[in-house]
């Protein structure tokens, strides 16, 4: 698509009428709460789905530039579509969905294996391209010759619409930096940087793992999303994955030991609440309150904010009967929020999308937080944990400590007998062993569990996270007499080079500690 035709698509959007697209989503709310009425959601077993973004570096295979390694690169479209994967919203991402699989050992294994089979083509068909992908949080080496600001900030104007350079061509991403919202500007609030933009490329800068974990009975979604809350904050504070930005969006005078010691452990969390947030007129990147019945999560996603009303097209899918509401609820953007899918009536599914996870060091690692999670909303469910009793705030609270401090963070909890806990370790170990009871249930083998969990109980037992690894690394190139830009750059390489060794078949446990 030219620039001038995404211009023209950009404008064709704008002028969709809010109103008329905000009642067909109620009308369509009608009949998924119907179908919801009759079990046209249900199903017979529990089903696990995986989406993985990454994005692209560039790599040199004799190593001989090694100033110009690893620095980002955009992805030509020909190799997306080569590897299968999709685009993302910036040019340098990336995407894998994995197939939806039966929640059980071999559906598991399954969606491992899938991963690890498409990302190693994947790897194979760009390296000679002088590019790779990453599994990662956040990136901070900008393009060689580029500043992360500048990629992030330039853009141009085509008649009027405001085009971002370096995103991909969806409309919808473009549509809404043109669009009459809360703002003119998008920025990052995070400690010490600095950065607003007129598109909404700076969210480009992250990138997660968001498994699906789709339940049996569509009615008992709202039993299943009160653990999946509580179990973010915990689950998050394992994975945290993106403690530093590119050196070149911080403040010019910002001092490097008050950004170690003021910066969050998890700022993809930040970036994408505030970038958003930040155009919007209501917080639409947020922690959900509880769900008190399934019609009360289909009528969220009507009441919520309309942004980029895009118009759909219906044709004899069954997920087409609500179509508008399906395009409404992608900018339902909650950290965990209800799904409500199915293209034929027999494939019809409620599910819930767990999106606070960033990518992680390997796929096994990937994998690992994946497991945990689908294992603890059945071991969770399963025995009733009280667990479920813990009042919102302190689900939320739990949530934005772990995005603050990681592993370290202040929690609250209640354990299996009742007692209540602030006990980090304890909490962590008590959710693992809830997942991991979970994944007995569903046929898993003792050793099968161990396996899948042993990369996070290893962060349990050592107090290590890749955001932790991350800031050690920074923190002994600073005491080593390293520019601050130099020591994240440092950090950035030996992160990807330990990755290319151990991405597929190993973990984050072989990774030298800083």
């Amino acid at each position: 698509m030219t620039q001038s035709e995404l211009a023209a698509a950009v404008r064709d959007v704008l002028a969709v009428d809010t109103d008329e697209f905000r009642a067909e989503a109620a009308t369509d709310a009608d009949f998924v709460l119907s179908a919801l009425t009759d079990g046209a959601f249900d199903n017979h077993q529990s089903i696990l789905g995986l989406e993985y973004e990454f994005y692209a570096v560039t790599e040199d295979r004799w190593h001989s530039e090694i100033d110009e390694e690893f620095t980002l690169a955009r992805v030509p479209r020909r190799l997306l579509e080569l590897i299968g994967f999709e685009k993302e919203l910036g040019l340098h991402n990336a995407e894998m969905t994995a197939s939806p699989q039966p929640f059980n050992h071999h559906g598991l294994r399954a969606i491992e294996s899938e991963v690890c089979s498409r990302l190693t083509a994947a790897l194979n068909c760009s390296r000679p391209e002088g590019l790779r992908l990453v599994s990662d949080g956040l990136w901070t080496i900008p393009p060689t010759g580029e500043t992360a600001r500048g990629y992030l900030t330039d853009s141009v104007d085509d008649g009027g619409v405001r085009i971002a350079t370096n995103m991909t061509d969806a409309v919808r991403y473009h549509a809404m930096a043109n669009a009459e919202l809360g703002d003119d500007s998008f920025r990052i609030d995070a400690p010490h940087v600095d950065i607003e933009a007129e598109t909404l490329m700076p969210e480009s800068l992250i990138t997660s793992i968001q498994p699906h974990y789709q339940m049996q009975q569509a009615m008992d979604l709202p039993w299943y999303f009160t653990y999946a809350l509580r179990a973010a904050g915990p689950l998050l504070a394992l994975g945290v994955n993106a403690p530093f930005f590119p050196p070149d969006l911080y403040e010019d005078d910002a001092d490097p030991e008050a950004i170690l010691a003021d910066g969050w452990h998890e700022n993809r969390i930040a970036v994408f609440e505030s970038v958003l947030n930040s155009a919007t007129e209501t917080d639409k990147v947020a922690f959900p309150r509880d769900l008190d019945s399934i019609q009360q999560a289909v009528e969220r996603v009507v009441a919520d904010e309309t942004v980029v009303p895009m118009p759909v097209e219906r044709t004899d899918r069954y997920h087409d009967n609500f179509a508008t509401l399906r395009r409404k609820h992608g900018t339902y953007w909650r950290w965990v929020r209800p799904v409500f899918d199915g293209p034929t009536r027999a494939a019809a599914n409620a599910r819930i999308e767990f999106r606070p996870l960033p990518a992680q060091p390997t796929v096994r690692d990937s994998i690992a937080l994946t497991a945990a999670f689908a294992g603890a909303m059945e071991g969770l469910t399963r025995t009733e944990h009280p667990v479920s009793s813990l009042p919102w705030e302190a689900a939320r609270d739990n949530f934005y400590a772990a995005v603050h401090d990681g592993i370290d963070a202040e929690m609250a909890w209640i354990l299996a007998d009742g007692t209540e806990t602030t006990d980090v370790e304890v909490i962590l170990t008590d959710l693992l062993e809830h997942a991991a009871e979970g994944l007995r249930a569903v046929g898993l083998s003792p050793e099968a569990v161990e396996s899948y969990l042993r990369p996070l109980t290893w962060r349990v037992d050592t107090a290590t996270t890749p955001a932790g690894w991350k800031r050690q690394v920074v923190r002994s190139q600073l005491d080593d007499g390293a520019e601050f830009a130099e020591a994240i750059e440092t950090m950035q390489r030996r992160y990807i080079d330990l990755q290319s060794e151990t991405i597929i078949g190993g973990d984050f446990t072989e990774w030298p500690l800083a």
